[in-house]
């Protein structure tokens, strides 16, 4: 199958979403001259252009779309062909309301926005693959075209009727009978019991709590019912251009969707990445993100979307400041990206995201943000030979699991304040802080490559799943687990005792008596360190070391334990002392940082043959690289050390 490098040929991909329909057709030579000023290489044509290129149904204006593909072929700029079809046309919504999704307490979400679709509606689906076979049937042979783009950001959730049916149907596979389905949702309590398949649907608003498992079948088939849609329409392009790889932009983490499934199904793994400038762990959330969608894509991947400068959306939108563009861009590249792109070309003057950024803002070519477009792009032509197609394993993996998120974030947990995301940053890092470069890998993955394997929470874990862990700690490697791993089966049944018996014995675990939830603001005292926002009543038996709670009701009790290569951590360490943790036991299963002593807040990735090192404070400062490199950025040689400014970079080859 092709991939990302059919795409790249050898080039770093450098551009956006380029949206010329919101702007007269003479403004177009005008763009044409400013990517070519910006070092421009690909465009992402017609993501939301379904109104334009099928005004009515079964219309086709193609003639815009035409001149367009030609004049990014005549200015050497390749194209990203979208199909239009996560924001249908006005007309869909007025003669098909059926393709309009429900809320779950039956709400219709109407046109006037964008996602406005109904994944399971057939009218929708054959429509979607009416204008996808056009398109590809129409521009296959073009010689623009470079990748096809399906959807955009797949995030409809429908409780309507059709996709009710459609839920039944995906049971019905799943279970086969009734009397499974009961057993696995525990419908015995409450009087859920289902005697026919038609009293199912899906979790609507209910006058109280839903049955947990019942919800997380419900994303389970959500994941996949829109997974189902961007297959329609990757087949039907991939028919026309088995040659040309197809991808669809993730969200980073969206909740929605079972991303180490879908990647699978992709040929390039693609994401948009938005952290917040003011955010002081913005470069950490984005490290995260990126590491996990290299993962996925296991290798090179590519940045759909960023921003330039400010978003929209958040309560206060702050610009980047200078430097930062640049830098988190080569962040995303030294971690494995081949393509960094952005939403989008030029900032739109109409419209709901009027005040979200462009690589060209309203002040224009003169503007800082498209003068640091143009630095930035003729930094990445230079480097593109040296870095594309490479990729660096790594000896830690991160396990996620989409299906251990789900099940834990139910109405009826213990704690609301423990949220999936949040644990798997705070623990991803400790690693980023401890400088200790990792890979994300899910729990049934093979792991045997991985000197280190640290599990932030997996709340579900399935038998094979357990029975993964357990050879990989007989195989010889280290595994680290944050608490409330383990705690339920696939269908969210708790294990007897609290967590699966065979994960205790690993740790050392004895009996787990109760979980101790903290609130907001409460610390509980370990001996060394102070915990957040969870502790537990635990016994231990058989383990080689134990950390103590100090005081209160588990004083003595212990916090922290291990048995061989296996630690469980039933707390949340205060970020230094998971820092301080993971540095411990990564060197103890002899994981190294890229560099030793490296200033706080620099970072150094090695991606094939190069050394990036990026500064990601507002001071300067020198940091030691022993030997002789090239700074392939600025052309100088570095001897043993380098000298870095404010959002600083270099990308040393020795």
């Amino acid at each position: 199958m092709p991939g990302l490098g059919d795409a790249t040929r050898g080039r770093i991909l450098f551009g956006g979403d380029y949206n010329p329909e919101q702007w007269p057709e003479e403004s177009w030579p005008e763009d044409v001259r400013l990517m070519k000023d910006a070092g421009v290489n690909s465009v992402t044509l017609g993501v939301f252009s379904w109104a334009k290129l099928e005004p009515r149904p079964g219309a086709r204006e193609f003639g815009w779309l035409d001149r367009l593909m030609d004049l990014m072929h005549e200015n050497g700029v390749g194209v990203v062909l979208a199909t239009p079809t996560s924001s249908p046309p006005p007309w869909m919504g007025r003669l098909h309301p059926e393709t309009l999704p429900v809320a779950e307490d039956g709400r219709i979400e109407w046109w006037g926005g964008r996602q406005h679709f109904a994944h399971s509606s057939a009218v929708y689906r054959r429509y979607a693959a009416a204008i996808t076979e056009d398109l590809a049937a129409r521009y296959g042979g073009h010689p623009a075209l470079t990748m096809w783009h399906i959807n955009n950001e797949y995030c409809t959730y429908d409780w309507g009727d059709e996709s009710a049916a459609a839920f039944r149907r995906w049971l019905q596979d799943r279970y086969g009978t009734l009397d499974a389905l009961n057993t696995a949702w525990g419908t015995a309590f409450w009087s859920q019991g289902y005697g026919d398949w038609y009293e199912i649907l899906p979790p609507r608003l209910p006058h109280y709590m839903r049955n947990p498992t019942q919800v997380l079948d419900f994303k389970r088939f959500t994941s996949d019912a829109l997974l189902e849609c961007y297959l329609a329409e990757r087949d039907i392009v991939r028919r026309h251009t088995p040659h040309l790889p197809v991808t669809t932009n993730f969200m980073p983490m969206w909740v929605g969707q079972d991303a180490w499934r879908w990647a699978q199904e992709e040929d390039v793994v693609s994401v948009d990445i938005y952290p917040d400038p003011r955010d002081p762990l913005g470069a950490q959330q984005g490290a995260l993100i990126q590491d996990m969608t290299r993962s996925q894509a296991r290798g090179p991947w590519m940045l759909m979307e960023q921003a330039a400068g400010p978003v929209n959306w958040r309560g206060v939108n702050h610009p980047k400041p200078r430097g930062l563009n640049r830098l988190w861009s080569l962040q995303a590249v030294a971690r494995g990206a081949d393509a960094v792109c952005y939403f989008q070309w030029r900032q739109s003057r109409q419209g709901a995201e009027k005040f979200h950024s462009g690589m060209v803002s309203h002040a224009g070519e003169q503007g800082r943000t498209f003068q640091e477009v143009k630095q930035l792009g003729a930094e990445l032509a230079a480097i593109s030979s040296e870095v594309t197609d490479s990729h660096t394993p790594n000896d830690i993996a991160v396990l996620h699991d989409w299906h251990a998120w789900w099940g834990g974030a139910q109405d009826g947990r213990l704690s609301s304040e423990v949220d999936y995301p949040q644990v798997v940053r705070a623990w991803h890092r400790g690693l980023w802080e401890a400088h200790l470069a990792t890979d994300f890998a899910h729990p049934e993955h093979d792991l045997s490559a991985y000197r280190l394997v640290v599990v932030p929470q997996l709340y579900l874990l399935t038998d094979a799943a357990i029975d993964n862990l357990l050879a990989y700690v007989r195989g010889g490697g280290t595994l680290v687990c944050g608490f409330l791993t383990g705690v339920a089966d696939e269908d969210d049944r708790v294990r007897p005792g609290g967590m699966d018996a065979r994960l205790r014995e690993l740790f050392g675990l004895g009996t787990l008596h109760e979980w101790w939830p903290l609130d907001v603001g409460e610390t509980i005292e370990v001996d060394g360190f102070q915990g957040h926002l969870w502790s537990e009543e635990l016994e231990a038996d058989g383990a080689d070391e134990v950390t103590p709670y100090k005081g209160g009701e588990l004083d003595g009790l212990p916090a922290v334990l291990r048995k061989g290569r296996a630690w469980y951590v039933s707390t949340l360490p205060e970020p230094d002392a998971l820092r301080h943790l993971l540095a411990r036991i990564g060197a103890d299963a002899g994981v190294r940082p890229v560099l030793d002593a490296l200033p706080d807040g620099v970072e150094a990735v090695r991606r094939g043959e190069l050394l990036f090192v990026l500064n990601h404070g507002s001071d300067p400062v020198t940091v030691q690289v022993p030997g002789v490199h090239r700074d392939l950025l600025t052309g100088d040689t570095v001897t043993d050390a380098i000298s870095l400014g404010r959002y600083g970079v270099a990308v040393l080859k020795t």
